[in-house]
């Protein structure tokens, strides 16, 4: 078959009475490349070149552009049923490559609305096998006390992140909350509580996250790790003090702090420029600021 036109390939897109957006994954934020008539009428409009995982969330919510968000990651594909104005759709996800790369360069999403009765029953069918293997996928991914990335699964993020970061010349910002004098939380209280504890603090730090595309995961021990693209020190560090005040504001009982009366946190920030040139690497990027265990 003849290669078709790149203009030709985008009017046909143009026409197309399914919402449809082109982003470009191997570049931070996931920017949106492209949009079409009928994504702009769902309330996509002036989506070219803002992140995907913002536009995502402003249309279907936080949760499901999370959600949405690890997909992007490991580089699925796979549906998601949404609701927007009232009307129902399956937004589909799909990677695309070029030149033979085997790695995903684009995505395409496109909502797909309208279905008929059986189509309705083939879908339900079609996202409980969606729902199976994301779960598959996650007791692969997540840490089971928190529901966060388990440490080989945030790596695994980071080193993708980092390659793109060195790619693009942007910055890559960690944050490690360690927290404070948890040994002693467990002698008081035992192990479930602690994992109770542990469970709240990494949900709170989840619900502050800026965007989508932020992560977070659980190291060894009491260290949970924010992977953000954001590049301003202060206003990392900023972020980071709103997440330790929203962690105290939990009120979880700590009778034997010595900094406060509740379960708090202490922070360590590093930010990365996004070159490799001096040899650094995403693990000692991450290893450098990771807590060192007591002699």
């Amino acid at each position: 078959m003849k290669a078709i036109k790149r203009k030709i390939l985008q009017q046909v897109i143009e026409a197309s009475a399914e919402p449809l957006v082109i982003l470009k994954v191997d570049h931070p934020d996931w920017p949106v490349v492209f949009s079409n008539a009928a994504f702009d009428a769902i309330g996509g409009e002036d989506a070219c070149g803002s992140p995907f995982a913002e536009v995502i969330e402003q249309l279907v919510g936080r949760n499901l552009a999370l959600e949405i968000s690890e997909t992007l990651r490991s580089r699925q594909e796979t549906s998601f049923p949404v609701e927007l104005g009232n009307r129902e759709y399956l937004l589909a996800l799909k990677p695309l490559s070029v030149d033979d790369d085997s790695a995903a360069q684009f995505y395409v999403a496109f909502w797909r609305g309208g279905a008929s009765t059986s189509a309705v029953a083939g879908s339900e069918m079609h996202q409980a096998l969606l729902k199976a293997k994301r779960r598959i996928r996650d007791l692969s991914r997540d840490d089971p006390v928190t529901g966060l990335l388990n440490g080989r699964a945030f790596r695994d993020v980071l080193e993708h992140d980092w390659a793109v970061a060195a790619r693009e010349k942007s910055s890559l910002a960690l944050v490690v909350f360690t927290l404070d004098e948890f040994d002693a939380y467990i002698d008081v209280f035992g192990s479930h509580a602690a994992d109770s504890c542990m469970r709240r603090v990494g949900q709170a730090v989840r619900r502050c996250l800026r965007r989508a595309s932020d992560v977070v995961g659980r190291l060894d021990g009491a260290a949970l790790v924010v992977l953000s693209h954001a590049g301003d020190e202060q206003g990392v560090s900023e972020f980071a003090a709103r997440i330790a005040s929203a962690v105290r504001d939990l009120g979880l009982h700590h009778p034997r702090s010595t900094k406060s009366k509740f379960v708090t946190v202490s922070y360590r920030v590093a930010v990365h420029a996004g070159s490799s040139e001096n040899g650094d690497s995403a693990e000692t990027f991450l290893d450098e600021i990771l807590p060192k265990p007591a002699a």
